[in-house]
C-alpha cells in the first residue's frame, strides 16, 4: 500500500502521527547526505514491519509504500507507537 508521508527532519523526537490524513513522520537526523531518509525508513520499518521510499527522495513529501493493510490498521499501529 502507497501512502503519502510528509517527513519533519531535525525535529526533537522521532514519531509518525496522523494529521488530516497523511503521515506525518518527526525525525531527529537532519535532511543532509540522505540521513533523514534512512532515519525515517527505520523508525516506519519498526512500525510497519517494511517500509520503502517511492518517490521524493529529496523532498520532505514522500510516497512511501508500507505492507498492505487497511488505512485504519496503519494509523492505530502508527498511534499506538508514537
Amino acid at each position: 500500500m502507497r501512502i503519502e508521508v510528509k517527513a519533519k527532519p531535525g525535529s526533537k523526537e522521532e514519531k509518525a502521527e496522523f494529521r488530516d490524513g497523511k503521515l506525518i513522520v518527526f525525525l531527529k537526523e537532519p535532511a543532509e547526505k540522505g540521513k533523514a531518509n534512512i532515519a525515517l525508513i527505520k523508525l516506519l520499518s519498526g512500525i510497519f514491519g517494511s517500509a520503502r521510499i517511492v518517490s521524493g527522495v529529496k523532498s520532505k513529501k514522500k510516497v512511501v509504500e508500507l505492507p498492505q493493510g487497511s488505512i485504519e490498521e496503519i494509523k492505530a499501529q502508527a498511534t499506538s507507537t508514537s
